[in-house]
């Protein structure tokens, strides 16, 4: 078993992902979709996640391509929540 990634590092990881699958996490807990647990969860469920690396170069890639994608990086511990918030 892996080590737990770094709390701060995969919260901005969980960021960057909503923000490149078109999901505003931000509204999203402003009108009550989601909460505290519900942030919780997604950044645990990163911090566990096997495919960091691949997620950084994937975020990179979408963010130099400035383009919105319809689905996470394969592998993504948060892909069936982002795209349903």
């Amino acid at each position: 078993m892996k080590p737990l990634g770094n709390q701060v590092e995969h919260y901005w990881l969980v960021q960057r992902m909503a923000k490149a699958v078109g999901t505003d996490l931000a509204a999203a807990y402003e009108d009550g979709r989601i909460g505290d647990a519900d942030w919780a969860a997604m950044v645990g469920r990163c911090r566990n996640c096997q495919v960091t690396c691949a997620c950084k170069d994937w975020l990179t890639e979408a963010e130099l391509e400035g383009t919105q994608r319809d689905a996470t990086v394969a592998g993504c511990e948060n892909a069936l929540v982002l795209p349903k918030i």
